[in-house]
This record gives structure tokens, C-alpha cells and sequence, in this order.
């Protein structure tokens, strides 16, 4: 599967637990919605994900990607310590240059 840049280095940083970079893979005024949460800025979206990776310990499967006229989606398989595991996640992104400007994470 050929991902862009970004997105693998997020995919590589997420399975690594490194919440730095991974969110450095976002603009400094990106936006992610999780679980009806949504995270303003890159200090918000490393405290959201190192939180997440400290609880759930999660790895993250790359199964599709595909991209139309106003996205971008991954398809992945998430798996870790959390009921229902593993599950298939959509990552809808928006990208400003080659960083995430915006990313919506849905069931």
C-alpha cells in the first residue's frame, strides 16, 4: 500500500507509542475528532494521544487507503487493551503541505 509520507510516518509513530512524533505529523493548528472530543493544536493532540497510548497500549494496521475530492482515508485495523479489539477505524484527513491539518477518526 503506498501511503503519503505523513501518513505512514504517523502509522510508524502510533505502532512506536511516540506521541511527539506523532504529533508532529500535524500543523500547528490542526484539529483531530475522537470519540466526540475534538483537539485544538498540537499540545492538545500529544497530551490526547500520549494518554491514549498509555491506556489502550495501541498498534495500528494499515488495510486500505484512498483519497477523493475532499479527503483522504485510512482504513485500519486497531488493536490494544480496550473492549471490542481489535476494531476497523476510518482516518478521514485534510492535509495543509505535508502536514494534517485536519483528521476525523470514525467507526
Amino acid at each position: 500500500m503506498n501511503l503519503p509520507k505523513v501518513v505512514a510516518d504517523l502509522v510508524k509513530s502510533q505502532n512506536d507509542r511516540d506521541s511527539v512524533a506523532y504529533a508532529n505529523c500535524f500543523a500547528e493548528t490542526a484539529t483531530v475528532v475522537d470519540e466526540g472530543n475534538t483537539y485544538n493544536g498540537r499540545t492538545a493532540i500529544h497530551n490526547w494521544i500520549a494518554d491514549a497510548n498509555e491506556k489502550f497500549n495501541l498498534v495500528k494496521k494499515p488495510l486500505q487507503f484512498e483519497t477523493n475530492e475532499t479527503e483522504s482515508i485510512l482504513s485500519a485495523e486497531v488493536s490494544g487493551n480496550f473492549e471490542g479489539s481489535p476494531v476497523v477505524l476510518h482516518y478521514h484527513f485534510q492535509f495543509a503541505g505535508d502536514q494534517i491539518q485536519s483528521l476525523k477518526i470514525t467507526v
